[in-house]
């Protein structure tokens, strides 16, 4: 048998082992890695192993597999469709290995690969496809060429067309904060599949370069909005090319309901009719702050945080913000688009009781190659602003947490 494996190459198939029973011996670490596949693949699994690994065992826990705790017996393979053998005895598995040959049971062997009737290849899904893949007897090989697949398929770098018919909408895709490489893959791949895309400029820039020539491109500061208002404009510009049959991507910076009127767009989509789909990013209320070595919470410092938008000045009549509140509060303040209103929250803030000398920092163009990190305290954070000359985007942190660095010290 091993002589005849080694002269013809494995022959691939798919088995559709829902309902059918398949055993594995062993519950080791080789169990934990496939017993997930073959409950996805709705297979009946009867395990026996005298142990298991905690998350083995687990599954046996929740029911997902039933486990006869014993080693293996001859007959254990009877009624199988499939074997996954895995014991650290050689014995046992010679054995059940000659049993599943003369039951004429496939039967993979974690410890001879070349005594195995059949191989497990290195399996991986991304929207509704599989991509398994075998090279014999080298398995590293063959996760990197499943990987890069997958990968591929993923954010689009690898062309798949859809043959079937495909249903118009719109997907709200979160940018993340600025570095191409945190978009999220769900959302790289909606790019690249897109037809328009609707781009803020908080989004990033540099993923609009990769698109194929074919897509178009529109920057939503510059739709014409005439009569209406201008986020009525993108409204109407995303159900107008959503209704000519184009996959549409409203691309924003940060995440989508995070201060980007995401459900108003959202909103608007459901009210005629069309599917929308949110993809949520990644915020720079915690990824820029993050970038910045600042932890947003950190034992012993803050066990809260609070996200407030600054957009509005604190005395403006119409801000939203319970100021007073947020003075009172003893966690990490994170503000966006407070560039311009700094000093007037800062003495806000002190007005109603927050320390004037609490840390401050605030970090421009967070994640990307622009960024930088500017620090003050609270009662000089306007000032430092403006000395600074710091433009948005830039998120302002004040807190603590300012001070807490990867040396574990608090100054």
């Amino acid at each position: 048998m091993a002589e005849h494996a080694a002269e013809h190459a494995a022959y691939p198939v798919g088995l559709r082992l829902s309902g059918r029973r398949v055993v594995v011996l062993g519950g080791g670490q080789v169990a934990q890695r496939r017993l997930p596949s073959l409950v996805a693949a709705g297979a009946d699994v009867l395990l026996i192993s005298p142990s298991a690994t905690p998350s083995v065992e687990a599954m046996a826990d929740t029911g997902e597999v039933r486990w006869e705790r014993r080693g293996y017996r001859p007959g254990d393979l009877d009624g199988a469709w499939y074997a996954l053998i895995s014991t650290d005895d050689p014995v046992a598995n010679a054995a059940a290995s000659q049993e599943a040959e003369d039951r004429r049971v496939w039967c993979v062997r974690s410890d001879d690969a070349e005594a195995a009737t059949a191989w497990t290849p290195a399996t991986g899904r991304s929207e509704g496809v599989t991509v398994a893949v075998l090279t014999g007897r080298d398995p590293r090989r063959s996760a990197a060429v499943r990987d890069a697949i997958v990968e591929g398929l993923r954010d689009g770098s690898l062309a798949a067309p859809h043959r079937r018919t495909r249903t118009p909408g719109v997907a709200l895709v979160g940018g993340g904060p600025g570095d191409p490489d945190l978009i999220t893959v769900r959302g790289r791949r909606l790019l690249a599949e897109a037809d328009v895309v609707i781009a803020d400029r908080l989004g990033p820039r540099d993923l609009l370069a990769e698109l194929p020539p074919h897509v178009e491109v529109i920057d939503a500061a510059k739709i014409p909005y005439g009569r209406f208002m201008a986020q009525e404009a993108i409204n109407n510009a995303l159900i107008e090319h959503a209704k000519a049959g184009k996959a549409v991507v409203r691309l924003k910076g940060g995440d989508p309901f995070v201060f980007g009127r995401g459900m108003e767009e959202a909103q608007a989509l459901a009210e005629v009719g069309i599917p929308c789909t949110v993809v949520p990013g990644i915020s720079s209320t915690i990824s820029v702050p993050g970038a910045a070595g600042i932890p947003v919470t950190h034992r012993g410092v803050a066990h809260e945080f609070t996200v407030v938008s600054g957009h509005v000045a604190p005395d403006d009549e119409r801000s939203l913000v319970d100021w007073p509140a947020l003075a009172g509060l003893r966690g990490t303040l994170v503000v966006l688009m407070g560039v311009e209103n700094s000093g007037a929250i800062a003495a806000k803030l002190i007005e109603h009781g927050r320390a004037a000398d609490t840390p401050a920092a605030v970090i421009q163009e967070g994640t990307t190659a622009a960024q930088r990190r500017v620090d003050a305290t609270l009662a000089t954070l306007g000032e430092t602003v403006r000395a600074e000359g710091v433009r948005p985007p830039a998120v302002i942190v004040i807190g603590d947490v300012v001070s807490v660095t990867a040396d574990r010290t608090h100054k």
